[in-house]
């Protein structure tokens, strides 16, 4: 009955993909990204790939040899105007990105050529030009790519660090695709034998202990399922950028270590109190980790409307911080030593958590004490030295904005607290990068309960709730699903990928 729905429902499904892919117009685009450049890319993909080679690159009765690239005048279709010489490739189908018959013509990359060419390609019959995305949509429906493998390939296009870019690539080679297909056919197999426990039970075919194999299979598979939303949250962090808010007194140097940061002027420095109201945000790259560092308000009681809005945002911004950089100026720290620790958590109490309890919070906040140029060193030596035994408190640096002096350790810290929160990309099973992987992971797990719920009451509702863990993992990598999804998934990809 089980393995009878699912042929229905996956041969559904490849007909549709195969209805969509022979039926589909062939579409053009430039894929390499606009603006001047020395070569450019142009790619077309469907059934009149070939005719839109012969009609553009002079082949009069055959096409090239597959995959081989050579040097061809370029020529509008009707005018026969030499548009650019350029190479040009011929990929027949299946054997393409797509699935599809493919060209590509590597013209030079000017606006003017770039813009004949395309034009060139939309002049002929049949032909048109792509939508987003619509290039990788072809090849997943072609079954080229999955769809975790796809959002693999637009992380990797849109990755601007080292460790987003190795993420990226595992996710586009197909590890994450092939942990949630082990899990797949490990639910399929134990609802193919529930199955059979309902249909031939009776008939005593089949013995109980099936079903205590049953029980025992998603037992394991819950815990492996637990263990992998577990995470922290740490490929959704590297994917979308660690958040890293500034916050602390008024002219404590937020600013300026925003400034330090960029290594460039991005917020302005002044010695008035109360000078930045808004959220100042930038995107770094430290250590190969993404940043998404924000200045924030001072933040202090004020009778000011807009500076008082402006606190608001900044306590907002520090909830929703993965690390929090509390800025404090040491001139301001008490003369008497023993008394700084007390200050410190009641500055952290008072200005910075309004009342929430501040022990759960301690591991995402770094103290960072600014202005060191102007003490002396004997005086930074006792400092330094009552910071270090200060038990129940974050992490602590010493740095001066206006010199420079403590930056590199600061910056040692904060790339270590970064390769905590982000781990090492490459290094254990792939991570969750995704919050809709998360979202039916975590019905897949409701499901399974259900499973164990119904088990010793009503064996079919038990089965149901294998089969609906089933569906929610195949809407992970598109195996089962509505159109709705495909078009999320595609539609943040750009013209021509």
């Amino acid at each position: 009955m089980l393995l009878l729905s699912l042929s229905n429902r996956s041969c559904s499904l490849k007909a549709l993909c195969t209805r969509v892919v022979h039926d589909a117009d062939t579409i053009f685009a430039l894929s390499s990204g606009h603006g001047k450049c020395g070569v450019a890319v142009v790619r077309v993909s469907g059934p009149a790939s070939g005719f839109a080679l012969q009609s553009i690159a002079g082949f009069r009765h055959t096409l090239p040899a597959a995959r081989t690239a050579l040097l061809r005048n370029i020529t509008d279709p009707h005018s026969q105007e030499l548009l650019d010489r350029a190479l040009v490739l011929w990929f027949p189908g299946p054997r393409s990105f797509t699935g599809e018959d493919c060209a590509e013509f590597h013209i030079h990359g000017g606006p003017a050529v770039i813009s004949g060419v395309l034009k060139a390609l939309g002049s002929l019959p049949g032909v048109r030009a792509a939508t987003a995305g619509e290039f990788t949509r072809r090849a997943f429906l072609a079954g080229k790519l999955d769809l975790t493998e796809v959002e693999g390939l637009g992380d990797l296009i849109h990755a601007e660090t080292e460790a987003q870019r190795r993420q990226a690539l595992r996710q586009m080679a197909g590890d994450l695709a092939r942990l949630y297909q082990d899990w797949s056919q490990h639910l399929t197999r134990c609802l193919a034998h529930v199955e059979a426990f309902i249909d031939f039970g009776e008939d005593e075919l089949i013995e109980n202990e099936v079903l205590n194999q049953v029980d025992h299979g998603v037992s394991q598979l819950q815990l492996q399922m637990e263990r992998h939303l577990q995470d922290e949250r740490r490929g959704e962090r590297l994917r979308n950028g660690v958040q890293v808010v500034i916050a602390g007194a008024p002219n404590a140097g937020k600013s300026s270590l925003l400034n330090l940061l960029c290594r460039r002027p991005a917020a302005i420095v002044s010695p008035v109190p109360g000078t930045t109201r808004d959220v100042v945000e930038t995107h770094l790259d430290i250590g190969g980790f993404p940043v998404v560092l924000s200045d924030t308000a001072g933040l202090r009681d004020t009778v000011d409307g807009v500076e008082r809005e402006g606190v608001r945002r900044a306590r907002e911004r520090v909830d929703l911080s993965d690390v929090t950089l509390v800025m404090l100026d040491l001139t301001q720290l008490p003369k008497d030593h023993q008394s700084v620790p007390s200050f410190l958590m009641d500055h952290l109490r008072s200005t910075l958590l309004s009342g929430e309890d501040l022990r759960d919070s301690l591991q995402k906040f770094l103290l960072v004490f600014n202005k060191r140029d102007l003490l002396p060193q004997e005086q930074l030596d006792n400092i330094q030295k009552t910071i270090i035994h200060m038990e129940g408190l974050p992490p602590a640096c010493l740095l001066s904005c206006q010199s420079g002096d403590g930056f590199d350790q600061f910056l040692r810290v904060l790339q270590n607290r970064l390769q905590t929160l982000c781990g090492d990309p490459l290094v254990g099973s792939p991570s969750l990068t995704q919050a809709r992987h998360r979202s039916h992971l975590q019905q897949s797990l409701r499901a399974l309960a259900q499973y164990h719920q119904y088990r010793d009451l009503d064996l079919a509702l038990s089965a149901e709730g294998l089969r609906l863990a089933l569906a929610s993992l195949g809407r992970i990598t598109g195996k089962v699903g509505p159109e709705e999804i495909l078009d999320i998934i595609f539609r943040d990809f750009c013209i021509g990928k």
